[in-house]
């Protein structure tokens, strides 16, 4: 998609960055001929992203996990700080 000069001026006018415009266009909600991304979707982003950290932290806190599986069926999990 490129964009026209109109876009790029007011994008610059309003301090809304090609990150940004990219970001909206990947997660959006698409309303006829816009992509919306609102306050409300971007403090749920927040939210899940900093849960998303906080599970990170205590795995690297452990030095990883591994989970063991066969088939559908999870045989056994531990820290991969333990070599097996």
């Amino acid at each position: 998609m490129h964009t026209t000069h109109h876009c790029k001026a007011r994008q610059s006018q309003r301090g809304i960055s090609l990150d940004m415009v990219e970001y909206v266009l990947a997660h959006g909600s698409q309303e006829k001929d816009k992509v919306v991304f609102g306050k409300k979707e971007a403090k749920q982003r927040i939210a899940a992203l900093d849960n998303e950290r906080r599970l990170l932290m205590k795995i690297s806190d452990k030095g990883g996990v591994v989970v063991v599986a066969d088939g559908d069926a999870l045989v056994t999990t531990y820290n991969c700080s333990q070599r097996h």
